[in-house]
């Protein structure tokens, strides 16, 4: 880096589920210098179609790609403005969306759900990641893959989710065909927020790899596309297949449009796009081998670096390339870990607790979280499964539902909130020693995301891992993640790796396990996997059949 780039600056814009945020990062040293948040008007629509006021079916969730335009209308010169910079001393824009999230477009971007003939279309708008209704046609699938012994299906864990572009893809074909055939390209958002940026539409090497199932440069062959539907064999080809763009490289300069939008000069780097979770790997520091980043929201993503490729039971993939050049790039999840608790909160607290957390000057969380702290381990008798969004890893399926078992006449809304706040920590745990079982260790535990900061959470998670925990010292970590790789697409560093050390900034082994607490936490997690595997792996497989009924007595569209 020279030493003209001291005072020299990049934007990096987190697309959230329900929100953009934008970081101003100084490239020197990493420091963020002013953030903007921008809340989606549309938010998620998992209930109504918006533009038609009409309901939708069990497990929909769907966006409006013009909420993210005006993240960049708003945020980012609100960002600019909190910095007291000039926009004239930025050199880069990136940014890094959930997904997998999917937007059906025309040849030029449009998006065909800004189309008057499409409006009241729901395939035509923006498939959120956590849109779940293609659910049976990722069952199919997988049986076909398993079927036919495809080579790319180890890559995944043997499991495609039904949140992937070709669930997805396949779902709009066979409900849709209209609106696919008016689709000339299926888009991760991810790129298509670059392409609105750039002019320039460039397909992301993770999101590819991890949501599109492109291994060792080739998609799901048309021979297999064909055996899931006889007209579907040119998904890939036609509304997938891009030129691929490297993590870090520059797609393009900011357009004069996307500069009046923003505030920012013309012609600066535009980042190729990148996935939230895997851009938060390089700001947390955390490239080498056995360091895993656990970032947790409204769900909660685990990725990591290994030198070694291994095939791991439920993952979510390994892609080479798919954190930072040179390693593999592990991914596995948890569909639901933040929107739990809410969900717990919304729907199963009663008014007192937030006439006292009210009274008491703090949230309803915090007022939970601190009863729930009092607690010895196992005094609420409870043991819960954390599927109420579905269960990503390892099990990946999303027919599965939540689960708490032992409740009395005498059980407290702080034992419930406990027992869902270790359920997420018993998957976590699921989910490492799933990991070490297959060969690839996991050393370190690297925590990111707005449930970071509830220190009792946190210290829950070393007791259940049996690991130490560290912390990104960031607000805004895929964000600062975001600008890292702008830093790189500008050329102030030759790599992610090497922007990393310099930008990063993570808290190191800030909790550690506690023996009495871990050693009690080691037989309730035996119950939890007792439950686990009996719901999960086909004894009983009631929770599927309830969802079955549901969707019956709900209806389709």
């Amino acid at each position: 880096m020279s030493a003209e780039l001291t005072d020299r600056y990049v934007v990096g814009v987190d697309f959230g589920t329900l929100s953009g945020r934008a970081v101003v990062v100084r490239v020197c040293d990493g420091a963020e210098l002013g953030s903007g948040v921008h809340e989606y008007e549309s938010a998620v629509m998992d209930t109504i179609l918006r533009s038609s006021g009409k309901p939708l079916p069990p497990d929909w969730a769907l966006q409006d790609p013009l909420d993210y335009t005006s993240v960049l209308k708003n945020a980012v010169p609100s960002a600019i403005r909190k910095a007291g910079i000039s926009p004239n001393n930025v050199i880069g824009i990136a940014t890094d969306f959930t997904a997998c999230t999917m937007v059906p477009v025309l040849a030029d971007g449009t998006p065909l759900s800004t189309l008057d003939q499409f409006r009241e279309r729901p395939h035509a708008w923006v498939k959120l990641w956590k849109h779940h209704a293609s659910q049976p046609h990722a069952d199919r699938i997988n049986e076909v893959a398993r079927g036919r012994e495809e080579a790319w299906l180890p890559r995944y864990g043997g499991q495609i989710s039904s949140e992937w572009e070709l669930a997805k893809g396949l779902q709009i074909f066979e409900e849709d065909p209209e609106v696919y055939g008016a689709m000339a390209k299926f888009v991760e958002a991810a790129d298509w927020i670059v392409w609105q940026l750039c002019g320039e539409y460039v397909r992301n090497a993770c999101a590819a790899g991890y949501k599109g199932n492109l291994q060792d440069g080739s998609y799901p062959s048309r021979d297999y596309l064909r055996a899931l539907n006889s007209d579907f064999a040119g998904f890939a080809e036609d509304k997938i297949e891009h030129p691929i763009g490297q993590l870090g490289d520059r797609a393009g300069g900011l357009t004069p449009e996307a500069s009046q939008w923003t505030g920012l000069p013309a012609g600066i780097a535009v980042a190729v796009g990148n996935v939230d979770a895997h851009v938060t790997a390089p700001a947390a520091k955390a490239t080498d081998p056995g360091q895993m980043v656990a970032i947790m929201g409204t769900s909660t993503c685990h990725v990591m670096n290994s030198d070694a490729l291994a095939e791991v039971p439920g993952m979510c993939g390994v892609v080479d390339g798919g954190i930072i050049s040179g390693s593999y790039g592990y991914e596995a999840g948890q569909s639901g870990v933040g929107d739990i608790f809410s969900w717990y909160v919304n729907n199963q607290v009663p008014g007192t607790y937030f006439e006292q957390a009210a009274g008491a000057g703090i949230t309803i969380h915090e007022h939970l979280t601190h009863l729930a702290s009092t607690q010895e381990v196992g005094e609420h008798g409870l043991i819960a499964l954390d599927w109420h969004s579905g269960n990503r890893s390892v099990l990946v399926d999303h027919e599965l539902s939540g689960v708490i078992v032992g409740q009395t006449l005498s059980t407290t809304p702080e034992d419930g909130y406990r027992a869902l706040l270790e359920s997420t920590a018993f998957g976590t745990r699921m989910i490492v020693e799933t990991f070490r079982e297959a060969g690839v260790p996991v050393t370190e535990l690297i925590v990111a995301g707005g449930l970071s900061t509830n220190i009792f959470l946190m210290q829950v998670y070393s007791d259940v891992t049996r690991l130490s925990l560290s912390v990104i010292d960031s607000n805004q970590g895929p964000a600062l993640g975001s600008a890292i790789h702008a830093a790189v697409a500008a050329g102030a560093f030759a790599s992610v790796g090497e922007a990393s050390q310099a930008m990063g900034r993570v808290k190191r082994a800030v909790y550690a396990p506690r023996e009495d607490a871990a050693e009690a936490y080691d037989s309730l997690y035996s119950e939890y996997v007792q439950l686990h595997d009996y719901f999960g792996r086909g004894t009983n497989d009631v929770m599927k059949r309830l969802k079955a009924r549901r969707r019956e007595l709900v209806g389709h569209e």
